[in-house]
């Protein structure tokens, strides 16, 4: 906490502000930053705030007006949230608000931020819903991963590990649903591999061994699992423990990247075949441009090398929203929110960390990744880094 105060006094008394010709264009930021042992939040926000960084010291947006991140708490919790959406609504000069890892809390927000004509920027929460979501015009845009594309490419995973027989581990939220919607319209279209069964689990719960055992009783020959972090150290360590040929593959979804799974589940790692779906990964993106934020990276956090760098999904996908942001504001000539949700579906040509977007939004479509983005990576249990282990398919 004494890092962001920090860095947001850093960034509010740069010589570099001064420069400035109107009031500043605000950013809000909706994050779960008082949830234990989450690194979502944080991750996003530094994304944000070495976008803004750049932006500002190239003249900022519309003849000089600097680029202002608020950020407030909503600790998961979502009435907590929507208060926080209709404060950053009322504000004058805020252009957009961006919402955090947890797809349950996102969904709540898309009615009301239609309403509010508020533009929703989403760089982590997967449900489909966030952004298909029936409004027209719709105020929603995403880089990010959605379920309908993350659960394909982890049941295909399986085949690669000769998995022909497949258990679904679920939560029982509208993340979990929307990952068994995503599932069926897969085993509809493949005949491999196919389903033994689901298993749902609640929040809370402190234990998966029994769902695990239920699906490699009924034949799984691994386990397509849809977590967060807290929830995926229980199973893993619970996995870790058995004799080995009860132990399958888990093929995760990525909310388990959003914590700190690795140093609490440590030395366990080794002894599991664990993999998670990804689609941004410092090791596998454009060079100069790594280069170029971890040196923002590290004069304003202190951090130099990108295996240190937590939940790097969060950071690349809102750096690299917050300059498409910065685009369409500059495009639309305004900061009044329906010009710049208009602007956002014309935005062309960018170079970003994740990847060069030749247009990431359309009128018909507010997702800027596509299937060709994703790829599955595993944790190196000597430092928690996440290590790709397919390429992109692009």
């Amino acid at each position: 906490m004494l890092l962001r105060i920090l860095v947001l006094v850093y960034l509010s008394f740069s010589p570099w502000l001064t420069r400035a010709s109107g009031p500043p264009v605000l950013i809000g930021f909706d994050g779960e930053f008082g949830l234990t042992n989450s690194t979502s939040a944080q991750a996003i926000e530094r994304g944000i705030l070495i976008a803004i960084d750049e932006i500002n010291r190239a003249g900022g947006v519309l003849g000089g007006r600097q680029l202002e991140l608020i950020s407030r708490d909503n600790r998961s919790v979502t009435a907590r949230g929507i208060r926080n959406l209709k404060d950053f609504a009322a504000m004058p000069g805020m252009v957009a608000m961006f919402v955090g890892r947890f797809s349950p809390v996102a969904l709540e927000y898309v009615d009301l931020a239609h309403d509010l004509k508020m533009i929703l920027l989403d760089p982590w929460a997967a449900a489909d819903a966030i952004t298909n979501n029936g409004h027209l015009p719709n105020f929603a845009f995403r880089v990010s991963l959605k379920d309908s594309l993350a659960m394909p490419t982890i049941l295909r995973h399986a085949l690669s590990k000769d998995a022909r027989r497949i258990g679904l581990l679920l939560p029982n939220t509208s993340w979990g649903r929307s990952n068994l919607d995503a599932a069926n319209q897969y085993f509809l279209q493949s005949q491999e591999p196919h389903s033994v069964g689901i298993e749902w689990y609640q929040w809370g719960d402190q234990s998966m061994l029994e769902r695990y055992q239920a699906l490699r009783t009924a034949g799984a020959e691994a386990i397509a699992f849809v977590a967060n972090d807290s929830e995926a150290v229980i199973l893993c360590r619970e996995v870790a423990a058995l004799p080995e040929d009860q132990r399958i593959p888990i093929i995760s979804h990525w909310g388990v990247t959003g914590g700190n799974f690795a140093s609490l589940v440590k030395s366990d790692l080794d002894k599991i075949d664990f993999s998670v779906v990804q689609t941004f990964s410092f090791f596998l993106s454009d060079p100069q441009m790594v280069n170029r934020v971890m040196e923002v990276y590290q004069r304003l956090f202190g951090i130099s090398r990108p295996e240190e760098v937590e939940s790097p999904v969060g950071v690349g996908h809102a750096y690299d929203l917050t300059h498409l942001l910065a685009q369409a504001i500059q495009s639309a000539g305004t900061v009044e929110r329906s010009a710049v949700r208009d602007a956002l579906e014309q935005v062309s040509n960018y170079r970003g960390l994740v990847k060069h977007f030749t247009q990431p939004f359309t009128p018909t479509n507010h997702d800027a990744l596509g299937i060709e983005d994703i790829f599955m990576a595993r944790y190196r249990s000597s430092d928690g880094a996440i290590i790709p282990i397919t390429k992109k398919l692009h």
